[in-house]
């Protein structure tokens, strides 16, 4: 394996279990986080009572997972020469050489076809939406993550990807509330990590992405304060709706609306004060008050809803 260590900038060959950490470090799986947007639809459909479906949510997970790093591979592969003009993510293993681009597209391919066979051990509705999200990846990494505003949707295409996987993939009928209020947080997270990268182009002066050069902080700032609004409203209309009463037989999710208010403005505080924020799975394991919330959230709202009517 150490034969496919590209050692173009003087790095010295690896060992096989260097090169396996390279590899896995190129999968970002600290990225696979993103992939709870998967389990919503078992927790708010009460999916988790029945093992069947269970299992079938935790392997589209899976799937979704391997799915997305190949996604990441891919879109290393075709910004490995702009990599190396961001002051991190020049250290990544194609941008800086440690990691061959052959490897790396035979990894790539690996990763795909696992995936694909996961998914079609769910469902062929499962195999459908992974291959959407494949060719949706794809293009973006092309030529729409250079169109200002259309990349931030691009994005928040691929988490509505991720819910429909977990609901209409594993037979669950989606909530329509659910659905909007997923994609209102999937902008919300885009736009604040477009945020993030232009304080770091501000910081080190240097250009990587080239619709950083289009997007304007003001213009942001007010993209995410509307989209952290609709966040909190609709999963606020969503605890409060009639058949959402109905269906977990508890009027009580009201509660958990706090949760989501005080993680949403912590993110902002990360984002603004610590100039954080640039990797909603990174500041998720850094910051304890967003774990916090995240477990706070996630306990009382499956402690409502299993428990009687209030």
């Amino acid at each position: 394996m150490d034969n496919l260590v590209n050692n173009r900038q003087g790095h010295p060959p690896l060992s096989i279990t260097n090169t396996f950490y390279r590899m896995l470090g190129l999968m970002r799986p600290q990225h696979w986080a993103k992939n709870g947007f998967v389990l919503l639809g078992a927790v708010f459909g009460n999916a988790w009572r029945q093992p069947q479906i269970t299992r079938n949510a935790l392997l589209a997970t899976a799937a979704f997972s391997l799915i997305s790093s190949s996604a990441y591979i891919t879109n290393d592969l075709f910004d490995r020469q702009n990599d190396l003009n961001h002051p991190r993510k020049k250290t990544r293993p194609i941008a800086s050489g440690e990691i061959s681009v052959s490897a790396a597209i035979v990894l790539n391919f690996i990763l795909l076809l696992a995936a694909l066979i996961l998914g079609y051990s769910v469902s062929t509705t499962v195999l459908v939406i992974l291959a959407l999200y494949v060719l949706l990846n794809l293009v973006y990494s092309m030529k729409l993550k250079h169109v200002v505003i259309l990349d931030v949707f691009i994005i928040a295409a691929g988490f509505m990807l991720r819910i429909l996987a977990g609901t209409v993939g594993i037979g669950i009928p989606p909530s329509q509330w659910l659905l909007i209020c997923g994609m209102m947080i999937a902008l919300f997270l885009g736009f604040t990590k477009r945020r993030a990268e232009l304080y770091a182009l501000n910081e080190n002066g240097s250009t990587h992405r080239k619709v950083l050069n289009v997007y304007q902080p003001v213009l942001l700032d007010k993209f995410i304060v509307v989209t952290a609004t609709c966040t909190v409203l609709t999963y606020s209309l969503y605890t409060m709706s009639a058949e959402t009463i109905e269906y977990h037989h508890t009027r009580s999710l009201i509660y958990t609306v706090p949760f989501v208010v005080y993680g949403i403005f912590r993110y902002l505080y990360s984002l603004h004060n610590q100039t954080a924020g640039g990797d909603p799975a990174v500041e998720l394991f850094r910051d304890p008050h967003i774990l916090l919330a995240i477990a706070g959230w996630l306990l009382v709202t499956l402690w409502l809803i299993a428990g009687p009517m209030k």
